[in-house]
C-alpha cells in the first residue's frame, strides 16, 4: 500500500501540526498507512507541544512532484556485462524494449546498449575478434561441452573453408585462434597440435578420443554444435560479452528523485527512447522507456488545516488529494475526482480530527490527546477566540480529562511559549504564521503574531515596513500585513505595506496608522482575512 502524505499549510502553526499528527495516527490504526509531514520550520510553541507530550517532529516535505519513482519505468531490467550480446537481444525482445542498461557483477551502471547499436555491429562491422567465455558459447550455439580448459575465451575465429590439405598448408594456426570446422579429422589434427584456443564443431561433427587426449594435454576447449558451419559463423559473434557493445560510457541517466517534468524538457532536446536509471551511488535500478512516464502513481495527500493552493505544498496540482479537512472558508484548490471534505464550523481542525476518533470509536492515547488539545487551545486561544464552538470547548474538556492536566495552565504555558522574540529576526516574526490569499487573481499575504510585548517590535517599525514593503514589491502582492496579537489586551497592533493604505482605511472605516492597535481583532480568519478581501475584491 502506498503511503499517503498528511500535512497543513507552509508556514506551520501548531493546530496545522497537531492535526495531521493526531489524524495520521487514526488512519493508521484503522489500516492505512499514512505519515504526518510539515512544510515548513515549526515555531516555538509547536516545538513546545511537540517536547511536553514526547511527539517526534515530523520529517519537512519539500513537495509532492511528481518523479521518477512514481513512474511505472521497467525497474530490474538490466544485464550483467559478461553476458552475451544474444542474451541481451532475446531479454529486449521479451521485453519489447528498444535497449538495455549494462551493469557490473556488482550492479554499478556501465553503459546502454540498444537495438540499433545492434543492428549496426551486425551489419556493417566484420567480427573476427571473440570476446566471451566458454558458458555464453554454449548458450548461443545450443552446444555440447566436449572439452573445457578456460572459463574465458578471447581471440581471433578462423572458419576451415578450404580443403584440408589447402588449410593446413596455407594457415598457420595461433594459440589465440578459435577454429570453426566441421568433420575433417586432420584439419582438426592439426588444431590440437597448434594448442588453439578453441575448436567449434559445426554440425554435431564426430571427433576421435585421441585428438580430445591432445587437446586437453595443449590447453584447447572444445565445443560441439548441431549448426551448420555458416550459422556457427553468423551466431558466435553474438556470444560476446554485451559489454564489447557499449558504444557511449557516459549516456544520459536519471535517478529516482528526478522529476519528471525535468525528464520531459531533457527528453525534448535529447529524442531518445531509452535512458537506464540509476541510484546516487550509480547502481542501475532499471530502464525508463520514454513513453512509460503516461503510466504515474502520483502522490496520495491529506490536507489539514488548509484549502488554498498558495498556502499548500508545491507540486499539488501533480498529486492526488484523497482528502481535505478544514475549518477555513473554501479556497482555490480543485480536484480531479470526488473526494472526501470534512469542513466544520469549529475553532480548529485539531476539533475537527477529534471527531473523527469519537465516530470511528478510536481509544484516543496520552500523546495524541496532548496533540489535539495543543491544537485547540493555541487555535481558539484558550476558548477566547470567536471562533471558538461549543464542540471546541467539549473536545477540551474530554482531552485535558485523559491527560489529567488542567487546560488552562497549560494553555497559558503553550501560548507563552510562543510569545518571545528573543533569537528571532524579522523575517522569523513576519513568516512565523503567514498566510497566502487570492482573490480575482490579487495575492495578499497576512501573517499573525503572538506576544506580550509589542514594544519590541514598535522599537523597529520602520524596519518592519521596509519588510513588508519589499514582500509585497518582489512578488507583486496587494497587500502585506502583519498582525501582532495580544491576548491579554484582546487585540492586534497592525503594520502593513505602505502602497496598501487605502486597502486598510476602507477595511476598518477609518484612517489605520503603522502599528495600531485594533481592539477586539484577535482571530485572522474571522476579525482579517473576511474584510480584506471584501475589500480586495471589489
Amino acid at each position: 500500500m502506498k503511503k499517503t502524505y498528511i500535512f497543513g499549510h507552509k508556514k506551520p502553526d501548531t493546530d496545522s501540526v497537531t492535526s495531521a499528527i493526531a489524524l495520521s495516527y487514526l488512519k493508521n490504526q484503522l489500516g492505512d498507512n499514512t505519515e504526518a509531514r510539515v512544510l515548513g520550520n515549526l515555531n516555538k510553541e509547536t516545538t513546545f507541544a511537540l517536547n511536553y507530550f514526547n511527539v517526534k517532529e515530523p520529517k519537512y516535505l519539500n513537495d509532492v512532484k511528481l518523479q521518477l519513482k512514481d513512474i511505472n519505468y521497467h525497474k530490474g531490467f538490466m544485464i550483467e556485462d559478461t553476458k552475451s550480446i544474444y542474451d541481451g537481444y532475446q531479454e529486449m525482445l521479451q521485453a519489447e524494449l528498444t535497449g538495455i542498461p549494462v551493469c557490473k557483477k556488482n550492479g554499478d551502471f556501465s553503459g546502454l546498449v540498444t537495438l540499433k547499436d545492434l543492428s549496426y555491429n551486425l551489419v556493417n562491422e566484420n567480427v573476427e575478434d571473440l570476446y566471451t567465455s566458454y558458458d555464453n558459447i554454449l548458450r548461443v550455439l545450443k552446444g555440447e561441452e566436449i572439452v573445457r580448459v578456460s572459463e574465458d575465451i578471447i581471440g581471433k575465429l578462423v572458419v576451415a573453408a578450404y580443403r584440408s590439405t589447402t588449410f593446413i598448408s596455407n594457415v598457420k594456426l595461433e594459440k589465440n585462434n578459435i577454429l570453426i570446422v566441421g568433420d575433417r579429422h586432420s584439419v582438426i589434427e592439426y588444431a590440437v597440435n597448434a594448442g588453439v584456443k578453441l575448436i567449434i564443431l559445426s554440425g554435431d561433427s564426430y571427433i576421435k578420443d585421441e585428438h580430445i587426449e591432445i587437446a586437453k594435454k595443449n590447453g584447447v576447449n572444445i565445443i560441439r554444435t548441431p549448426y551448420d558451419t555458416y550459422r556457427v559463423s553468423r551466431l558466435v559473434a553474438l556470444s560476446n560479452y554485451i559489454k564489447t557493445m557499449i558504444k557511449l560510457k557516459e549516456p544520459i541517466t536519471f535517478n529516482e528523485k528526478d522529476y519528471v517534468q525535468d525528464i520531459i524538457d531533457i527528453n525534448n532536446k535529447q529524442k531518445h527512447t531509452n535512458y537506464p536509471v540509476v541510484d546516487k551511488n550509480n547502481r542501475c535500478l532499471g530502464l525508463l522507456k520514454i513513453t512509460d512516464l503516461s503510466e504515474k502513481n502520483p502522490k496520495k495527500v491529506i490536507l489539514v488545516d488548509h484549502n488554498e493552493k498558495l498556502q499548500s505544498v508545491d507540486g499539488l496540482e501533480e498529486a492526488e488529494i484523497q482528502e481535505i479537512f478544514d475549518h477555513h472558508a473554501l479556497g482555490s484548490i480543485t480536484t480531479n475526482n470526488p473526494i472526501n471534505y470534512r469542513n466544520m464550523v469549529v475553532g480548529s481542525t485539531s476539533t475537527i480530527v477529534y471527531t473523527l476518533y469519537k465516530e470511528t470509536k478510536t481509544e484516543i492515547p496520552k500523546d495524541m490527546a496532548g496533540m489535539m488539545l495543543s491544537g485547540i487551545l493555541s487555535d481558539t486561544l484558550i476558548l477566547k477566540s470567536p471562533t471558538a464552538t461549543e464542540r471546541d470547548r467539549k473536545a477540551i474538556e474530554e482531552l485535558s480529562s485523559i491527560l489529567g492536566i488542567d487546560y488552562m495552565s497549560y494553555g497559558m504555558e503553550l501560548l507563552k511559549s510562543g510569545t518571545s522574540l528573543e533569537g528571532l529576526s524579522k523575517e522569523d516574526v513576519l513568516y512565523n504564521d503567514y498566510k497566502l490569499f487570492t482573490v480575482n487573481d490579487k495575492t495578499i499575504g497576512i501573517g499573525q503574531f503572538f506576544t506580550m510585548n509589542f514594544e519590541e517590535i514598535e522599537k523597529e517599525l520602520d524596519e518592519y515596513i521596509n519588510i513588508l514593503d519589499n514582500t509585497a514589491e518582489g512578488n507583486n502582492y496587494t497587500l502585506v500585513a502583519l498582525y501582532v496579537t495580544d491576548i491579554i489586551k484582546n487585540g492586534s497592533y497592525v503594520i502593513y505595506n505602505r502602497k496598501a493604505q487605502n486597502i486598510m482605511d476602507l477595511a476598518y472605516d477609518e484612517e489605520i496608522h503603522e502599528g495600531e492597535f485594533i481592539e477586539g481583532c484577535v482571530s485572522r480568519k474571522k476579525h482579517v482575512v473576511p474584510i480584506i478581501m471584501q475589500i480586495v475584491e471589489n
